[in-house]
C-alpha cells in the first residue's frame, strides 16, 4: 500500500468536488444569460431553477454516500473511486453539452453521485491510515476542499475576465479528474478500521443509533448548511451588495481555510474538537450577518474573514468527532454524516434561491445565520459536560 499516493489521490479527488462547487456558482450569471438556454429557465424563478441544479448535485452526493458507506468493505474502496471517476467525467460533459434543462439536471445528479462516492471512500480511508491522528489528518485532507475552491475560483475569475464561455469554465474540471483517476489506478487499498478490528455489522448499526451520534448527526445538517450554502452564492450575492467580484472573496476565504486547517491538530488538543465546533458556529454566524450587510470592498473582506475563520474547521472536525467517539460505526457513521450534511445543504440552497427571488440576497444569508443558534447551544452544553467528566476522550478500537 502506497500511503502517500493514496493520501495525495484523496486530496486531488476532493479538489475536483470543490472545483465543481466553485465553478458552478461562478457561471450562474453566464448560464442564465446564455441565449442558447433561453427555454431552460423561467425569468420569474431563474435563481431558484439554477439553485435546483445545485440541489440535485447535493442530493446525488447524499444518496450515493448513504448507499455506498455501509458496503464499503464489500464493494472495495478502489472500485468505488473508479466509479466516482467515471461519474465525474459523465456529469461534467453532460452538464456543458446538455440539450435540455432535464439533461442538465441529470448531469448534475451524476456529478453529485461522484462527489458522494469520493466522500464515502476518502474519509474512512484516511481515518484507517492515520488511526492515532484522525482529527488533524482529516482537517489536512479537507484543506484541499478550500484548495480546490482557490484553484476553481482563480481560474473562474480569469476565464470570466477574458470572456471564455461557461462551458470551457466547467470543462476545465476534467483535468484534475483525469489526474486522480490515474493516481488510483492499480493501487492497493486497506480494509477500513472497523473491518480490521472485527466489528460486526450489527455493532456498526447500533453505533449509528446511539443518542450522542444522532445529536451529532442533527448538528451536521445545520453546520454543513452554514458552511457551504453561502459559498455557493457568494459570487452572485456580493457582486450586487458590494459591487465587486464575489469569486475573489471566495478565493480569499478559501486561502484562509487552507492554511488554518493545517493547524487544526494543536487547536483541537487545546480546546477539544467539541469546543472547536462551539467556537466555530459562533464566529460563522456573526460573519454571515456581516456579509449580509457588506456595502464596500473593505466591509466585504472583513466580513469574509470572520465567516471563513468560523467555518474553517467545521466539516472535517465533525467527521473527526464521529470517527473518534463512535469508531465502531466505521464508514457507515461517517457516511451518514456526509449524507445528512449534503441532503440538508441541498434543501437550504434551494430555499435560499427562493428567498433571493422574493426578499433579496442579504435576507438569504441572514436566514442561514439564524440556524447556527441550535448547534451553538448543543455544543456549548456538550463541551461543559465533557470538561466536567475530565475532558474530551477519543475511543480506541482494539
Amino acid at each position: 500500500m502506497n500511503q502517500r499516493r493514496l493520501f495525495a489521490a484523496s486530496c486531488l479527488s476532493l479538489v475536483v468536488t470543490a472545483m465543481i462547487f466553485a465553478l458552478r456558482g461562478n457561471v450562474e450569471d453566464l448560464v442564465l444569460a446564455d441565449q442558447g438556454l433561453a427555454g431552460f429557465f423561467k425569468p420569474e424563478t431563474a435563481r431558484a431553477d439554477y439553485g435546483w441544479l445545485s440541489t440535485m448535485a447535493f442530493f446525488g452526493f447524499a444518496t450515493s454516500i448513504l448507499v455506498a458507506s455501509p458496503m464499503l468493505d464489500s464493494l472495495g474502496m478502489r472500485n468505488l473511486l473508479y466509479l466516482a471517476f467515471g461519474l465525474h467525467v459523465i456529469g461534467i460533459i453532460g452538464f456543458i453539452s446538455a440539450p435540455s434543462y432535464t439533461v442538465m439536471t441529470a448531469a448534475m445528479l451524476l456529478a453529485g453521485f461522484g462527489n458522494g462516492l469520493v466522500e464515502a471512500v476518502i474519509n474512512p480511508l484516511i481515518a484507517t491510515i492515520y488511526p492515532n491522528d484522525k482529527t488533524h489528518k482529516l482537517n489536512v485532507l479537507h484543506s484541499w476542499w478550500p484548495g480546490g475552491l482557490i484553484i476553481g475560483g482563480l481560474l473562474g475569475f480569469l476565464m470570466k475576465r477574458y470572456g471564455l464561455s461557461w462551458q470551457i469554465q466547467m470543462g476545465i474540471v476534467l483535468i484534475p479528474t483525469v489526474l486522480y483517476g490515474l493516481m488510483i489506478f492499480g493501487q492497493k487499498f486497506p480494509l477500513t478500521e472497523r473491518a480490521a478490528a472485527g466489528i460486526s455489522t450489527g455493532e456498526m448499526i447500533r453505533a449509528a443509533l446511539r443518542p450522542g451520534f444522532l445529536i451529532l448527526l442533527f448538528c451536521m445538517m445545520i453546520t454543513a448548511s452554514v458552511e457551504l450554502a453561502p459559498g455557493q452564492m457568494v459570487d452572485s450575492v456580493l457582486g450586487k451588495l458590494a459591487g465587486m467580484s464575489g469569486i475573489l472573496i471566495l478565493v480569499y476565504g478559501s486561502a484562509l481555510m487552507f492554511v488554518l486547517r493545517y493547524y487544526a491538530g494543536p487547536i483541537a488538543h487545546r480546546i477539544s474538537p467539541i469546543g472547536m465546533m462551539w467556537a466555530s458556529v459562533t464566529i460563522a454566524s456573526i460573519g454571515l450577518f456581516l456579509l449580509a450587510s457588506a456595502t464596500s470592498q473593505v466591509t466585504a473582506y472583513v466580513a469574509a474573514t470572520v465567516f471563513y475563520v468560523g467555518v474553517c474547521f467545521m466539516w472535517p472536525t465533525m467527521l473527526g468527532i464521529t470517527s473518534e467517539r463512535y469508531p465502531e460505526g466505521g464508514a457507515f457513521t461517517m457516511g451518514l454524516m456526509g449524507f445528512a450534511g449534503q441532503f440538508m445543504l441541498g434543501v437550504v440552497i434551494f430555499n435560499m434561491g427562493k428567498v433571493r427571488d422574493s426578499l433579496g440576497d442579504a435576507a438569504s444569508f441572514k436566514r442561514v445565520a439564524v440556524m447556527a443558534v441550535i448547534p451553538f447551544v448543543i455544543f456549548g452544553i456538550w463541551w461543559f459536560r465533557d470538561r466536567a467528566k475530565g475532558g474530551y476522550k477519543a475511543v480506541r478500537l482494539g
